[in-house]
């Protein structure tokens, strides 16, 4: 299953709610919505710095990634950023591809 890495920031009454409920609560939440669509929360951790949350999950394709995405951005209490995540071995298989390319310039 396809591993994504969502980056987030609270907005207004976002962060206003997170302050109400606390953090354990925000991730029952987002793990609900989660397993709700066919995923596994892997793991959600608060942090300092521009994105004031993070979560790891796993989900059964882009458009479930992208359905929560959309879902949580258009509360207007979280803005969210998604990350497709590779595995090692899937670098490995993408790194054995040949490709007919010229790079501008040349």
């Amino acid at each position: 299953m396809p591993k994504y890495l969502f980056h987030g920031s609270y907005v207004g009454e976002g962060l206003k709610g997170l302050l109400k409920e606390g953090g354990s609560k925000r991730r029952e939440a987002v793990e609900q919505a989660v397993n709700g669509m066919g995923g596994r929360l892997e793991g959600f951790y608060y942090a300092f710095g521009d994105d004031d949350v993070y979560a790891v999950a796993d989900l059964p394709d882009n458009i479930s990634s992208a359905a929560l995405a959309l879902l949580i951005n258009a509360s207007g209490a979280v803005s969210i950023k998604t990350t497709v995540l590779l595995t090692p071995e899937e670098v490995d298989q993408a790194a054995k591809v040949s490709i007919d390319y010229r790079p501008p310039g040349k």
